[in-house]
């Protein structure tokens, strides 16, 4: 399997995960949404809201990739977030439907990436403005790295509301192969 496939297989995974969450996520209150459950982003609204806050602000910087401007367009074209922090959507729905729709644009990005388009190395500045020059495949396992880590957060926290959003495992949508 070429390393675009391993992409293509992340970028479903995490629309898989994402909406599992969201569905748990969805059977609890307001308050205990935005409860301060001593997680990094408070709650599981606020870790929630800091998952599309990376998603951005990751997805504007690999917008600025030659190959990449009209698939990310849509994103680039977002107010960048002003911290990691912010929250975004206060409500929910409001998180969830832009949830569906960043996770559109992700999918529809990686599947529009060839293998050359992974050897290109991006140049950008992290949130303190420290430059950096690295392997865009490599930022991009990064990329889905950073949303596993913090879901791994909430499903915790769904966990201690009551809520449990199932099977999270990866290899639940890798193939069986077929006469290896």
């Amino acid at each position: 399997m070429e390393f675009k496939q391993q992409l293509e297989l992340l970028a479903s995974y995490n629309a898989w995960m994402n909406l599992k969450t969201y569905e748990a996520a969805a059977r609890l209150d307001s308050r205990e949404l935005a409860r301060d459950s001593g997680a990094f982003f408070g709650s599981v609204l606020g870790t929630l809201n800091h998952i599309v806050v990376g998603d951005t602000i990751w997805l504007q910087r690999f917008a600025t990739h030659p190959a990449c401007g009209l698939s990310l367009r849509q994103v680039a074209d977002l107010p960048p977030p002003v911290s990691l922090d912010q929250l975004q959507f206060k409500d929910l729905p409001a998180l969830t439907k832009h949830r569906v729709w960043l996770d559109e644009q992700i999918s529809q990005w990686i599947a529009g990436l060839t293998e050359n388009d992974l050897e290109h190395v991006l140049h950008y500045r992290n949130t303190k403005g420290i430059a950096a020059n690295k392997r865009y495949a490599s930022l991009i396992l990064h990329f889905f790295n950073h949303q596993t880590h913090h879901r791994g957060q909430v499903s915790t926290l769904l966990h201690q509301a009551g809520e449990d959003i199932g099977v999270t495992d990866l290899l639940a949508l890798i193939p069986d192969e077929v006469g290896v």
